[in-house]
């Protein structure tokens, strides 16, 4: 980069420098803008600002003074050429050395080269183990790295990402895929990602290369930050039943991909921790939330129950849970008393009605059995990805999922027992779950727990939305880093923005698709970074290129069987089901065997035993007579042709 001054500091009465911010001015051709990183240097002493704002001036006092000067003509040449020049004003980022802290001197200024980027964002402070690239600062065609720390990233010492932008304007969702890529390359430690796929196909297609090769000015960047432009390996998709319980809920169910997405749902134990939520809200009063911890506490975890009169009952699953109502309400209406146990009979039939239907509610992710398709809890994979396909679901089984999920990873962190040492959890849309003006829910308060805790479980939130304004202060304040994308006008006039200058908010609202503004602990202002393409396919080119498809019933058996087990032969499977189309004993045999999860060679035997097909061991055929090998035309004597 030319070493050669840009500007020159300026002080003046009416715009004075201050140890924070100062002015300075430059000519027309300077190839300065908002969001240049600049230095200042006056001796020993080096001061480096980030550009905020601009103004341009020549030397009317006043519009009517040019106006007169083009005699009211703005096509008439002026008698003289006004001189013309720009002020900047910049915030300071750093300065060295860091104290006495003085005022800006009047000093010559320079654009930051790679060395002053690093420099001016204290990236030199960040241990080289611990950097992780987020973007890149192209000050003049001299691309640097944008890196922050991932103590401050994923934690211990702080935590959590917060991106905002508009719809479709800011990819919110590509920013985060990189991110991600350069926390599997580069941090230390097992670390495994947990994301929920809410609209179209996002998230389905992390493990597929891009539908057109990158372009160069991405691959440019992917070169300076020292990360490998490749998909993600290990992506592991789930996604819950549909209700004929062998097609998945799901929009990866190309024949081709339909293969790597498991199965799931829930039986009684699972669903049951987390009732409130299948509820509506004005049903969850203090006497219901009472009666549904002494089910939790009393009759499902223990799985039996014994009644007053010492009959006991298995209560493991929901039809178990249905005759175990049925004989508690026969009880209560032989003693005719309006409690029991010291709950009210209304309270019970109320949650009973409730309770009751959520097989049907929930068809395909609640079973109605003891078999449960889960997430791999306790063997998490280093570097692997669980995306959960929520996109084809009710907003009240989004609910249910993601509740749980979290909840769970939150325990499992505490106790130490996921597989990994760090897990970060990827929630897009969270204006869906995280409103501030909306009623404190159980999400909400996991949400808040996880963005004041998590960073010392190992559980990071990674979260995006379009109204950063409405999101819960409590969860946005916790979040260490925070993107903002290109965003609407009407959002950037928001109570968050206004520690912004008029400037940044503009230039906010005009940005192009890729570029975000950065804050983060090391950073003492905000600064502008671009990220490249994630070097996986988009969604929308996804669906194009692998819409999804229904199966017919045996063929949606065989690739559930075959996503857990490679190996079976289709054939195989097809005798096991004998022709049974939309069998209620196929699909009790299909959902044992995946959750049974026998080992490889045993698994067709399991399920057509299952079925009532066992499979027959067939006697070895005899050997073929060996024929002479010095003419392989010639017959055996036996031979009855000969």
């Amino acid at each position: 980069m030319d070493e050669r001054p840009i500007g020159r500091v300026i002080g003046t009465e009416s715009k004075p420098n201050t140890a924070y911010r100062f002015y300075f001015w430059a000519p027309l051709d300077a190839r300065i803008g908002i969001g240049s990183l600049v230095v200042v240097r006056h001796g020993e002493l080096r001061v480096w600002g980030v550009v905020e704002e601009g103004h341009g001036y020549n030397d009317a006092q006043t519009p009517f003074y040019d106006y007169l000067g083009f005699d009211g003509d703005p096509n008439a040449l002026p008698p003289t050429q006004r001189p013309e020049m720009r002020l900047y004003e910049a915030a300071v980022l750093r300065r060295d050395p860091d104290s006495p802290v003085q005022p800006v001197p009047i000093a010559p200024v320079y654009l930051s080269s790679g060395e002053d980027v690093s420099l001016s964002l204290r990236m030199d402070d960040i241990p080289e183990a611990r950097r992780i690239p987020v973007g890149a600062h192209d000050n003049d065609g001299v691309i640097s790295p944008i890196c922050v720390d991932a103590d401050f990233l994923i934690g211990p010492e702080a935590g959590h990402l917060n991106v905002t932008g508009a719809s479709g304007l800011a990819a919110k969702t590509s920013a985060i895929q990189f991110v991600l890529a350069s926390l599997f390359q580069k941090a230390a430690g097992s670390l495994a990602v947990v994301c929920f796929n809410v609209k179209g196909g996002d998230l389905l297609f992390l493990d597929q290369p891009p539908a057109e090769a990158l372009p160069e000015e991405d691959l440019k960047i992917y070169e300076a930050v020292g990360i490998d432009p490749k998909p993600f390996e290990k992506v592991r998709y789930y996604a819950p039943l549909r209700e004929d319980l062998v097609n998945l809920a799901s929009l990866r169910t190309h024949p081709d991909l339909v293969g790597d997405v498991r199965p799931l749902q829930w039986g009684l134990r699972e669903v049951m921790r987390y009732a409130e939520i299948t509820m509506n809200r004005d049903d969850v009063d203090a006497r219901a939330d009472a009666f549904l911890s002494f089910l939790r506490q009393r009759v499902v975890d223990p799985g039996e129950y014994e009644f007053d009169d010492g009959f006991k009952l298995p209560v493991t699953n929901f039809e178990e849970l249905k005759v175990w109502f049925d004989r508690a309400l026969r009880e209560i209406e032989q003693s005719r008393d309006e409690r029991w146990h010291s709950h009210a009979v209304q309270t019970i039939r109320k949650v009973f009605n409730r309770v009751n239907n959520l097989t049907v509610r929930y068809a395909g992710l609640v079973s109605s059995g003891n078999e449960t398709l889960d997430l791999p809890w306790g063997e998490f994979e280093d570097r692997a990805i669980y995306a959960i396909d929520m996109a084809n679901l009710r907003a009240e089984a989004q609910d249910l999922i993601f509740t749980r999920v979290i909840s769970e990873l939150r325990e499992r962190m505490e106790n130490q027992d996921l597989g990994v040492d760090r897990v970060v959890v990827v929630v897009d849309e969270l204006n869906q779950y995280a409103e501030s003006s909306g009623q404190e829910t159980y999400i909400l308060r996991t949400l808040r727990d996880i963005c004041a805790r998590g960073r010392y479980l190992g559980l990071t939130l990674f979260g995006a939305q379009q109204f950063r304004s409405r999101i819960d202060r409590q969860i946005v304040g916790n979040c260490s880093t925070a993107f903002y994308g290109r965003s609407e006008m009407e959002e950037l006039a928001q109570a968050p923005y206004q520690i912004f200058t008029p400037a940044i908010k503009e230039k906010l609202g005009t940005l192009r698709v890729g570029e975000m503004l950065v804050r983060h602990p090391y950073f003492a202002q905000p600064v502008w970074a671009r990220f490249p393409r994630p070097p996986v396919m988009s969604g929308k080119d996804g669906m194009a290129k692998y819409p999804p498809e229904r199966l017919p019933f045996a063929d949606a058996v065989v690739a559930r069987l075959r996503a857990e087990y490679p190996n079976l032969r289709p054939n195989e499977v097809y005798d096991a089901l004998s022709g049974r189309q939309n069998d209620q004993a196929a699909v009790n045999a299909l959902v044992k065997t995946l959750s049974a999860k026998p080992k490889a060679d045993e698994a067709l035997r399991f399920f057509a035993g299952l079925l009532g097909k066992p499979i027959v061991e067939t006697s070895p055929r005899p050997p073929i007579a060996d024929y002479p090998t010095d003419d392989p035309t010639s017959l055996s004597e036996d031979d009855p042709f000969k």
